[in-house]
């Protein structure tokens, strides 16, 4: 009977704190996947409309906006980690975000199996 009381309160005070960390992490993961797929499908929309110049509302913070003029729209800066962003024309911009995807598609799995594991180890 103490193992069982001893293994209830590893579940609670390891496993379960463990579980709610590895899939906030990995929501996480997944909220940079769709902003990078949504940045690949605004890049690929400018290329196939041919559009140099853009007119768009800017997000200045606790939802206030203004209006941006870009003028030209061949050059992007992505943020690429660490608070560092890099200027890339569209086909270079196009490539670092296949690698980045391929990079957060190998994250998501790597929480996904630690998430099966703790679950395992819960339903024991």
């Amino acid at each position: 009977m103490d193992k069982v009381l001893k293994y209830e309160e590893f579940v609670d005070r390891r496993l379960k704190p463990d579980l709610i960390n590895a899939m906030a992490e990995r929501d996480k993961v997944l909220e940079q996947q769709k902003v990078f797929l949504d940045l690949k499908t605004n890049i690929e929309m400018l290329e196939k409309n041919g559009l140099t110049q853009l007119r768009t509302m800017v997000n200045l913070g606790s939802e206030v906006y203004v209006q941006a003029e870009v003028p030209d729209t061949r050059h992007i800066f992505v943020e690429i980690g660490l608070g560092f962003h890099v200027e890339f024309t569209w086909s270079e911009a196009l490539q670092f975000i296949s690698t980045k995807e391929q990079a957060l598609s190998r994250q998501v799995e790597d929480y996904t199996h630690q998430i099966a594991k703790i679950k395992a180890q819960i339903k024991l």
